[in-house]
């Protein structure tokens, strides 16, 4: 087989989608394996829902994943003549003709089918007289251009997924390839572009199933050698619907927003439809290249579980080490509005993020509920302070407690504890009820790292000082301030 050649080819109408980068990810991991050729390219030839932005964030995000591209990108807005130029030579062959039906005619055509059938074009055009043909033509009448639809036999190919397919001809209405202003459709435009830039694979959505019939008539009246096809099945929600912004975050930009790291997003949309033979679970995208084979995605339409890749993005989180995880909480910490000067002058900044390391599933959960561990500027959780504070005598007791900690002359997990917990034997209460109390009072959560780890990142100064505001806060708000 000659070079293996595939393409990636979205339109910038929209974000990156979760479906999108799978799509591009079995074709990047397709061409990998095959030592084949990856493209990008750009379907941006509709100018009024087409916005460079998007194709900014398209590239950014196809990056992101560390989908590097080996040709491109290739924009269609720039390839405008060569559409026009096959739609003119499949006029001139015959196997397309000017139509001049207006969208008026069409919609009222449309309106009168009755009893649920689909609609499709009645050929009005297709047979008009060449000598009315010619002058309506002179005369500057709009028209598109339609492709002429054999009227019998059948259009079929053999897909890597899903096998056999087949259409009868009869089924398929004569279909615009190029639109009164010159504007060519889908149909038109990624046939002479797969032509053109000698695509061997066309891998894509199964939603595209539909058209694939029609872009096969468009190759091979055009005397080209037609590229195998495999169709890749849906990605739905959780209700087994398709997958939509109902079911929350769909593009990629928004689950890096969400603090899902790269890798573990590509390995999660790796195994919607494919699984490796071994069966793993976790698997880096250099191992996915070397054992990817598109042959063994599954017909079934995949279900996108979001605990399921917030539990995968936990494991991979829990593999890096502080030289990349550092800069990506420094990050997000910044970004959720902590200031540089805090992190920077954290004295136990990389101690801490350790600690937390094996407690986040996302980059987020360390400005959130890690968010007391790098700033003094955080709240108490009032389901914390419901069930931890209600007792009248928390306030005296964390009070105590700083005093205590405060004279300590060393400030390790060992005297911590053993200064805590002998306030609470000397007061006849159960080390749990202040051990709990506490964790509130310097986390502002009621689950946190162990006590006495927190307690050594925070420092004796911060956590003396978080211990007596906690007491004033519970004096001045009454002793059960939930």
């Amino acid at each position: 087989m000659s070079e293996i050649r595939v393409r990636f080819a979205p339109s910038p109408t929209g974000y990156l989608h979760v479906g999108g980068a799978r799509t591009a990810l079995y074709n990047w991991l397709f061409a990998r394996r095959m030592n084949g050729v990856f493209i990008l390219r750009i379907e941006d030839t509709d100018a009024d829902r087409s916005k460079p932005e998007l194709t900014t964030a398209i590239l950014e995000s196809m990056e992101w994943l560390g989908l590097n591209w080996d040709e491109g990108p290739f924009h269609q807005s720039d390839r405008l003549d060569r559409y026009r130029t096959l739609a003119s030579e499949l006029e001139r062959s015959g196997h397309a003709y000017p139509c001049f039906c207006t969208p008026e005619d069409l919609q009222a055509k449309r309106s009168r089918v009755t009893g649920g059938r689909p609609w499709k074009y009645d050929g009005t055009c297709r047979n008009m007289p060449d000598e009315e043909r010619q002058m309506r033509l002179a005369a500057g009448v709009p028209h598109v251009v339609r492709f002429r639809v054999p009227e019998s036999g059948e259009t079929g190919f053999e897909d890597m997924v899903f096998g056999l397919i087949t259409v009868e001809n009869q089924e398929i209405e004569d279909f615009v390839l190029l639109r009164s202003d010159g504007q060519p459709t889908y149909h038109l435009g990624v046939v002479a572009d797969d032509m053109d830039m000698r695509v061997t694979h066309v891998v894509r959505g199964a939603d595209h199933i539909s058209n694939t019939p029609k872009q096969i008539l468009v190759y091979r009246a055009s005397g080209a050698n037609l590229p195998v096809f495999a169709h890749l099945p849906l990605i739905l929600g959780p209700d087994r619907q398709r997958l939509s912004k109902r079911h929350g975050a769909t593009s990629v930009g928004a689950y890096r927003d969400q603090g899902i790291l790269p890798e573990a997003l590509v390995n999660f949309l790796a195994l919607l439809g494919w699984t490796p033979p071994g069966g793993e679970e976790i698997l880096p995208l250099e191992a996915m290249s070397q054992q990817f084979d598109l042959a063994a995605v599954s017909k079934s339409n995949a279900v996108f579980d979001p605990e399921k890749l917030a539990w995968m993005n936990s494991q991979y989180l829990r593999a890096l080490t502080m030289d990349r995880l550092v800069p990506l909480v420094e990050a997000e910490l910044k970004l959720s509005g902590i200031e540089s000067t805090i992190i920077d002058s954290h004295p136990k900044f990389e101690e801490t993020v350790t600690m937390l390391q094996p407690r986040m599933r996302t980059l987020k959960d360390f400005s959130q509920g890690g968010r007391a561990f790098f700033t003094d500027a955080f709240e108490y959780a009032p389901d914390a302070r419901k069930k931890f504070w209600k007792d009248p005598a928390i306030a005296g007791f964390l009070q105590d407690l700083a005093g205590r900690l405060e004279k300590l002359d060393s400030f390790t997990t060992e005297i911590t504890e053993a200064t805590l917990r002998g306030l609470t034997e000397e007061n006849g209460i159960k080390a749990g009820l202040l051990i709990n109390a506490t964790r509130v009072a310097l986390t502002g959560q009621s689950v946190a790292p162990g006590l006495f780890d927190v307690m050594k990142v925070l420092g004796q100064k911060r956590t003396v000082e978080r211990l007596q505001r906690a007491g004033k806060y519970l004096r001045e708000s009454g002793a059960n301030p939930a």
